[in-house]
């Protein structure tokens, strides 16, 4: 029980900069009070004691701001950041090292009792604030969730969602983060400017419109040194000899 408690302290230092010292985290983290009030409700859910389970997470609700159902199931190192507001349903499960920020829920859809109906969280998911994940799916292991996204579908290992509803960015090498790297940075909410597709999308279609403009003037500079050695003029005037197309300037302002 000691070594898990030391863990729990531990996590919010390692992931926290502004964490200066056990006492501060075990005295004024409103998530760490959280999971350690889930564990005896969590008992209590198990058990039978069904009412308690239910009392004990309404009281750390009060005294946190967090509202985890005595239901939900939290691994190891699980550190809530700055997260007032988070819902965690009761067929929830959340994975070793996941970090969740503030008003993020993990919703159901369905209103059978006794189905899956909240999402399962695979080991180090980061959770940006706001976001809503809604089902009773895998998110994978490393996966990262954009602020504000809206996930209703299944998030592979090493992916990104973001958006709304959420689009699916594919992991780079295909495999989990954890996977990828014997000492995985953390990255604080979890997203990079790399990961908005549309940002992507933009910066392609840039690149794109700019390689053809210089395609373009190499052509007409062509038949203009054609046309002069063979002592005609074919180059209409509003040919485009040169390039003005401030694929630069386009890609500073989608965030390159």
């Amino acid at each position: 029980m000691f070594a898990r408690i030391r863990s729990d302290i531990q996590c919010v230092l390692d992931r926290d900069p502004a964490a200066r010292g056990t006492w501060e985290v075990i005295t004024c983290y409103p998530g760490l009070h959280a999971v350690w009030l889930h564990r005896p409700a969590h008992w209590c859910w198990t058990h039978g004691f069904k009412w308690l389970g239910r009392f004990i997470s309404h009281i750390a609700r009060w005294l946190t701001g967090i509202e985890i159902h005595p239901g939900a199931k939290l691994g190891e190192r699980v550190f809530f950041d700055h997260a007032m507001g988070v819902v965690v349903g009761e067929t929830a499960e959340i994975g070793d090292g996941c970090t969740i920020y503030q008003g993020v829920t993990l919703g159901g859809t369905s209103l059978y009792k006794g189905s899956k109906r909240h999402p399962t969280l695979g080991k180090d998911v980061v959770v940006s604030a706001g976001a809503k994940v809604l089902g009773g799916f895998v998110v994978g292991d490393g996966a990262k969730i954009g602020s504000n996204a809206v996930v209703i579908k299944p998030v592979p290992p090493g992916a990104t969602a973001v958006g709304i509803p959420a689009r699916i960015i594919p992991s780079k090498t295909g495999e989990s983060a954890d996977v990828t790297e014997a000492h995985p940075k953390f990255q604080a909410y979890g997203i990079t400017q790399e990961d908005d597709p549309l940002s992507q999308a933009m910066r392609g279609l840039i690149d794109s419109a700019a390689g053809q403009e210089h395609q373009i003037a190499l052509l007409w500079q062509a038949i203009e040194t054609l046309s002069k050695q063979q002592k005609g003029d074919c180059v209409p005037s509003d040919a485009a000899r040169s390039e003005c197309f401030e694929a630069e300037k386009l890609n500073q302002l989608v965030g390159k």
